[in-house]
């Protein structure tokens, strides 16, 4: 992999850490921004633990995602592994977040194999950043 295939998005978030940090790891609130199959959100938040989520596309095609915790640390990272298909080692993608007060800056970071899957995952995760931003403005129960 080169650090030419690689991306990173930046984002100041009208929320706390523990609320951002709690919208990427509980089920239900992925779910509702992140594009998931309602009851396919299945997270065992540890290092080594577990996730799935059915992903729904504009389409209406449900494709399935599974992938690992490679390292966690409440309120402050996540470093998640995704499998790929035909590959051995999973796509690796860190969400850290910064944050005391009200506001919190996230850093997405992502390095793919080739330009093309760069530019996918690039524009996935916008999509998702974008999600995540209007669910945080609606709150817990929006």
């Amino acid at each position: 992999m080169s650090d030419g295939c690689s991306y990173t998005l930046t984002r100041t978030l009208d929320a706390p850490a523990t609320t951002v940090f709690q919208a990427w790891t509980t089920p239900d609130a992925y779910a509702r921004w992140a594009y998931a199959a309602p009851g396919s959100v299945q997270m065992d938040v540890r290092p080594g633990g577990v996730w799935k989520a059915a992903m729904v596309t504009p389409d209406g095609t449900e494709v399935p995602l599974t992938g690992t915790y490679l390292d966690v640390d409440e309120n402050r990272l996540l470093v998640v592994g995704m499998d790929v298909p035909g590959r051995a080692e999973p796509s690796v993608m860190t969400v850290e977040l910064d944050g005391d007060g009200p506001a919190t800056r996230i850093e997405l970071r992502q390095t793919c194999d080739t330009e093309e899957e760069r530019d996918m995952a690039e524009q996935g995760s916008t999509m998702l950043l974008d999600s995540l931003t209007r669910f945080l403005a609606e709150g817990p129960t929006g």
